[in-house]
């Protein structure tokens, strides 16, 4: 399981993009900040082609349900590893997930 930078490619079921953040900078991979735990939660979601009259759209991806490390941590956080997944606010509620689908480096991983 690789860990994720600050530009991996997280998307909604529907390839939505995610707008990630990194709350650290003093861990880096080539320079890039790792993503440690909450940085992939409430991120903004943008281009979900999931648009109809009673259907909403993914526009923020909720709590993060597995894919921190459990004994990887950056200043008391766990790491966010490449299988990470949640939930996103889109129609049907609780069913449509994010993922990561590329996560920017591949020099690091949890083995």
């Amino acid at each position: 399981m690789r860990w994720v930078t600050v530009d991996a490619l997280m998307q909604c079921a529907h390839l939505g993009k995610v707008g990630l953040v990194a709350s650290q900078s003093w861990v880096t991979i080539d320079g890039r900040p790792v993503l440690v735990q909450a940085d992939p939660e409430g991120r903004p979601i943008v281009g979900c082609p999931n648009i109809g009259p009673t259907i909403k759209p993914c526009t923020t991806t909720l709590t993060v349900q597995a894919g921190y490390s459990s004994w990887i941590r950056v200043d008391g956080q766990p790491v966010v590893l490449d299988v990470v997944t949640g939930l996103t606010d889109g129609t049907p509620p609780g069913v449509v997930k994010y993922r990561v689908t590329t996560p920017a480096q591949t020099l690091v991983s949890e083995e």
